[in-house]
C-alpha cells in the first residue's frame, strides 16, 4: 500500500458515504478505489457488512478539509501529514532469519550438510541454513561445545531450507569442481596375450601375435570350385 493511500480504504469509504456528502469521485480519489466501487458502496451492492472506519479519529482527515470538499466538487481530499515522523528502517543484510525453536537444530543440520555434500561451499551451507563462519568452522573442526551429542540432520526434514533451495546450491557446487582428468588413452592387452603368454619365452612379436602361415598352408586354405561342384552333382536324385 501506498503512502498516499488511507487505512482501510474500503472500510474508510463505506464512512465517508454514510457521513458526508462527498461525491463518488472525491470519495474515490481519496480512498484509491473506482468511482463504480464508491456507487456500489451508496447502493448496498458492494461492500456489505463491512464497518465504517472514520478518518478524522485516525488523523487521516480534518473536519474542516470535508467541509471544504463538500462545499466544492472539484476540490480533492488529501491524506494529513502524520504528526510522528517514524526513520525509515534500515535494511540489515545477513544470512538467513531463522526462528528461535529451530536454532536448536541448526548445528546437526550443518553437519549433515558436511558430511553428504562436502562439495558445497562454506558460503552456500551459511545462506542455507543461516548460519555464521565461526559456528560452521567450529563444526567441522569438532570443536564446537557440543559436538559430543550433536548428529546430523536433514534442514530439509527440519524446515531450515527448502528442497529445491538446496538441489540449486549442490548443482551450483558441482559446476564449479573442477574436472576429472581425462584418460591418458592406455588400453589394456587382449585377453589372448595375457592367458597366453609364458613367461619363458621371449617377448617378441611372433610368441605374441603367433607367427606367420607358411604360405603351402594358405595354399591349402584355398577353396577348389570344381570339387565343389563336382559335390553337388553327386546329390543329384536320381530319376
Amino acid at each position: 500500500m501506498s503512502a498516499n493511500t488511507p487505512l482501510m480504504p474500503m472500510a474508510t469509504a463505506v464512512w465517508l458515504v454514510e457521513n458526508t456528502s462527498l461525491t463518488f469521485d472525491q470519495i474515490a480519489d481519496f480512498c484509491k478505489l473506482h468511482p463504480l466501487e464508491v456507487k456500489g458502496i451508496a447502493d448496498g451492492e458492494v461492500a456489505a457488512g463491512i464497518k465504517g472506519h472514520d478518518p478524522i479519529t485516525s488523523n487521516q482527515l480534518t473536519r474542516d478539509a470535508i467541509a471544504r470538499a463538500e462545499k466544492d466538487a472539484n476540490a480533492k481530499l488529501a491524506l494529513s501529514a502524520p504528526k510522528v515522523v517514524l526513520p525509515e528502517a534500515k535494511k540489515v543484510r545477513g544470512g538467513r532469519y531463522t526462528p528461535l525453536s529451530r536454532r536448536q537444530d541448526r548445528p546437526n543440520a550443518i553437519l549433515w550438510l558436511l558430511r553428504n555434500h562436502p562439495e558445497l561451499k562454506d558460503a552456500q551451507i551459511m545462506r542455507l541454513v543461516g548460519t555464521t563462519k565461526t559456528t560452521l568452522q567450529s563444526i567441522r573442526e569438532r570443536t564446537h561445545w557440543n559436538s559430543a551429542t550433536m548428529q546430523p540432520l536433514d534442514p530439509v526434514t527440519l524446515g531450515l531450507c527448502k528442497q529445491i533451495d538446496l538441489d540449486m546450491e549442490v548443482v551450483r557446487a558441482n559446476k564449479d569442481r573442477p574436472r576429472e582428468a581425462e584418460d591418458s588413452g592406455a588400453t589394456l592387452l587382449p585377453a589372448e596375450i595375457t592367458t597366453d603368454y609364458r613367461p619363458e619365452q621371449p617377448l617378441t612379436h611372433e610368441n605374441v601375435f603367433g607367427a606367420a602361415k607358411p604360405a603351402a598352408r594358405e595354399q591349402e586354405e584355398k577353396i577348389d570350385i570344381n570339387s565343389v561342384f563336382a559335390k553337388l552333382k553327386d546329390l543329384k536324385p536320381q530319376e
